[in-house]
């Protein structure tokens, strides 16, 4: 019998970041999925933040080498792996020196958000469909885990749909109490119709802000998890009225049984 796959896609992975919820949801589903019996990949951005020699990062040759453009400009994608040795579970990390390699995650150390939020989320999204094409791996699900890869159920819709690879992925949104108040740069309309995504969808984006990038990810994502408590209120009611699948929130420890579950349930969804 052939593995189910699942591509995990998480902004925060312990213990390569601090303890968080979401960090914590990281570090053990995918393991659990695994030993589940389904065929798993990791991903999650290289923040400077993570201990390249501590954690033995070390790059992937045959995986970098991209670039992607953002604005005209060509950003080198370069992928580093680590495992968890535990777990016996690898975790891919995108990197990049310009969006990634600084000492905060999404705000300076005066907790300015990052101007360049916007440009980092479409790196790190492209960056991972990107990878996950040079390594010719199908996934049966594509599980997002925060907003910084909103835009993975977008482009895997759109700029993506015509690969093979992700023509037959269900895309399952986590939501999380991860919501931001600032708003993305006016331009970032702009920078995502360079980058594929149809005039359709840039409505969504001319005043990009949290709500609105999770609101165009819901669109065209297949399911929903409640991942975590207090999520947003206008999200939230987006997500019900969508009339999609949705998991609710588990309280228990063991809320894997319910995810893979619901994994079987959404793949067996035609």
């Amino acid at each position: 019998m052939i593995k189910k796959r699942v591509l995990c896609v998480f902004q925060e992975i312990m213990p390569y970041l601090p303890e968080s919820h979401m960090s914590k949801i990281g570090r053990f589903l995918p393991q659990k999925i695994q030993e589940s019996g389904k065929e798993i990949r990791v991903f999650m951005p290289r923040f400077g933040l993570v201990n390249e020699r501590r954690n033995q990062l070390h790059e992937v040759i045959r995986l970098s080498g991209m670039n992607l453009i953002i604005e005209d400009i060509d950003h080198p994608l370069i992928i580093k792996v680590a495992s968890i040795q535990q777990a016996r579970m690898q975790v891919y990390f995108i990197e990049n020196e310009d969006f990634f390699h600084r000492k905060h995650i999404f705000r300076d150390a005066k907790g300015k958000f990052f101007k360049d939020n916007d440009e980092r989320t479409i790196f790190f999204s492209k960056g991972v469909l990107d990878t996950v094409k040079k390594l010719g791996w199908a996934p049966d699900i594509i599980h997002t885990h925060g907003w910084f890869s909103a835009l993975l159920p977008v482009f895997a819709r759109t700029a993506y749909k015509d690969n093979p690879l992700f023509t037959e992925s269900k895309v399952i949104m986590s939501l999380y109490n991860d919501s931001f108040n600032e708003n993305f740069d006016t331009t970032f309309a702009h920078k995502i119709k360079t980058n594929g995504i149809p005039d359709k969808v840039l409505k969504y984006y001319e005043k990009a802000n949290y709500v609105s990038i999770m609101k165009s990810a819901v669109d065209y994502a297949d399911a929903f998890i409640i991942s975590e408590e207090n999520v947003n209120p206008e999200l939230l009611e987006y997500v019900q009225a969508s009339g999609k699948p949705i998991l609710e929130y588990q309280k228990q420890e063991d809320y894997f049984d319910a995810y893979n579950q619901f994994y079987d349930q959404i793949i067996g969804e035609n």
